[in-house]
């Protein structure tokens, strides 16, 4: 038998879609598309550019981090915008808020100084690497097949967040119940994004 020979080769795996309305948690990645917009603070080459209809959006990657479904991959983009109206980037900034609010800890009726502080990022560096508990959905995929999609999460008035995402710690609750989150970007990328140092031991949005 040599190499090329696959008849004893192991069959590839068959995944049916995870199911619908899960709550899983997942780590963000974007996929960088190289288009730029200095005018709208878009840099460094995240998002991308539809060349056929004009839209601008995120091509984001979302891997589940534990429990049945852990390594498995989903894919959604977040819309910047469209020629067509403001209408699809207004639901990217409402997911976006939603990511921000179930990463950090943070109500969604929460209107402190702290949670809005914490619902403002430095660019779309502050996204990549993100870790938020997502609520999967289906849609179509190019086959007509369904597949799982990220395009929504999960915050903290969930009763299913503090299992999932842990419940927040003393050093961030204080009155306005933010958590204390990891930093979502490198310290190298938070230093790159702002020009400042990055305090240790402190998220990137609290700096």
């Amino acid at each position: 038998m040599t190499y090329f020979d696959f008849n004893s080769a192991a069959e590839q795996p068959s995944f049916e879609p995870i199911p619908k309305g899960s709550n899983v948690r997942v780590h963000m990645t974007i996929r960088p598309g190289g288009f730029d917009d200095a005018s709208q603070g878009w840099t460094g080459g995240y998002a991308t550019r539809n060349t056929s209809t004009g839209s601008v959006y995120l091509n984001c990657e979302f891997v589940v981090m534990e429990g049945e479904y852990a390594r498995r991959k989903m894919w959604s983009l977040i819309g910047l915008h469209s020629p067509k109206g403001p209408e699809w980037a207004g639901m990217g900034r409402t997911f976006i808020k939603a990511i921000l609010n179930s990463a950090r800890g943070i109500h969604p009726g929460d209107n402190s100084a702290a949670a809005q502080n914490a619902r403002r990022i430095n660019g779309f560096v502050d996204l990549d690497g993100i870790e938020f508990l997502g609520k999967v959905d289906w849609e179509k995929d190019q086959n007509g097949q369904d597949k799982s999609v990220i395009k929504s999460a999960v915050t903290s008035d969930n009763k299913d967040y503090a299992a999932l995402m842990g419940t927040p710690n003393s050093a961030g609750t204080a009155a306005s119940g933010v958590m204390a989150a990891a930093p979502t970007s490198t310290p190298n990328a938070y230093a790159q994004a702002t020009g400042r140092a990055p305090v240790p031991g402190r998220p990137s949005w609290a700096q």
